[in-house]
């Protein structure tokens, strides 16, 4: 070979090598790889995959790496499953160690046996942050393993859900710890909007509603028990929901060795005329503390059995701004009875909310402590309003 062919041969082999071994790599139409798919069999652990905006259809893939990190840029990415799936089991398939996910939208995965995802997550840790989930068979779904962990954040879960009641918008099961911030979920199909098996489970500033012509059936459940901080989310049924509870806990029995619900400053909705549930909690081995939560049609917290309550008041629709997308968001002339109670502090977590959920997704701090019960306080009391 002369020596001009043998520096063009390397050259060749370098444009190859950089991409695939660089921080970041780019990948889209325009570049060395076309698509997740391409990139996924490929790019080394510690790897930043910025993916150009666009749809790709049938582009499925499992990825295994660790320190990964999946991001959209110059718009949304639209991964549309158009029949295809990775293992038979979702879009993606996460089996690698710490991924993170950014602004993908995944829809439309179903497989034979009726539970495709949007994501499979079987091992490891993943943060998803600003994606949505919309039309699949499952938005997300969870093996049993204990050491994997879910983090999601500002995501959206709507229209998910076979139609047989086994899958959902969200389906965890009995993993290490879950925790959901800022994220809209609605419209399951028969499903649950967020059910979770998870030992420990932070919910934090979302709303959990199944809107008008919704037929969910739990919003939140966590039928294995285990911990769970449920804070300053605004969670509501319809009339036409499948299940008359809006939130369950231990209905399955108590895995876990340790079993606690913390229900604090959360707006609960009851769309139900008649005959709907607030809270249900299976008798056993549990601690149930319920406090500053602000309730919206029939019912009481109470009756779901022993516990620690304070201070959940009922609220008549009259003291409510009127709003086209009912954001529950006080009159600043509305008076409470009583006295907001201290929600203290639980294994170290402050139970006190600390910001607010704003839609479709995402949070505002708090400046202040909370005024009023529920998860919406007074515009003065949210920084930047």
């Amino acid at each position: 070979m002369r020596p001009s062919t043998f520096w063009i041969a390397c050259l060749v082999v370098l444009s190859w090598w950089l991409p695939l071994h660089a921080d970041t790599i780019r990948v889209g139409p325009a570049h060395e790889l076309k698509s997740p798919a391409a990139a996924a069999s490929v790019v080394p652990s510690g790897s930043t995959l910025e993916i150009d905006a666009g749809t790709y259809e049938a582009d499925v893939a499992v990825w295994t790496q660790d320190r990964l990190t999946l991001r959209a840029v110059g718009g949304r990415v639209l991964l549309k499953a158009k029949g295809a799936s990775a293992e038979g089991k979702a879009i993606w398939v996460m089996r690698g160690g710490q991924i993170t996910v950014e602004g993908f939208d995944f829809s439309g995965t179903e497989v034979p046996d009726r539970n495709g995802a949007g994501i499979r997550l079987e091992t490891g840790r993943l943060l998803v942050r600003n994606c949505r989930f919309i039309d699949n068979e499952n938005g997300i779904l969870t093996s049993n393993r204990p050491d994997v962990e879910l983090d999601i954040v500002d995501s959206e879960f709507a229209h998910n859900g076979y139609g047989d009641g086994l899958s959902h918008n969200l389906y965890v099961g009995a993993i290490a710890r879950l925790s959901v911030t800022g994220s809209y979920f609605h419209h399951a199909i028969v499903g649950h909007l967020l059910k979770s098996r998870a030992a420990v489970n932070d919910i934090r500033y979302n709303r959990l509603v199944d809107e008008p012509g919704g037929r969910a059936s739990y919003e939140l459940e966590f039928p294995s028990g285990g911990v769970a901080y449920v804070i300053g989310n605004i969670i509501g049924q319809g009339a036409r929901t499948e299940n008359p509870h809006v939130v369950s806990f231990g209905a399955e029995g108590y895995r876990w060795p340790k079993n606690a619900l913390y229900l604090v400053h959360n707006t609960l909705i009851n769309g139900k005329s008649q005959g709907g549930v607030f809270l249900r909690v299976k008798p056993g081995d549990v601690t149930v503390k319920a406090v500053n939560n602000l309730l919206i049609g029939p019912g009481t917290l109470e009756s779901a059995g022993p516990g620690d309550y304070a201070n959940n008041t009922t609220a008549k629709p009259e003291l409510f701004e009127p709003g086209v997308r009912d954001d529950y968001q006080v009159k600043t002339s509305a008076r409470f009875p009583g006295k907001l109670a201290d929600p203290g502090i639980a294994d170290g977590i402050v139970l006190r909310p600390q910001a607010q959920y704003t839609y479709p997704t995402g949070t505002a701090p708090l400046t202040a402590k909370p005024h009023n019960p529920g998860a919406v306080q007074p515009v003065r009391s949210i920084r930047g309003r």
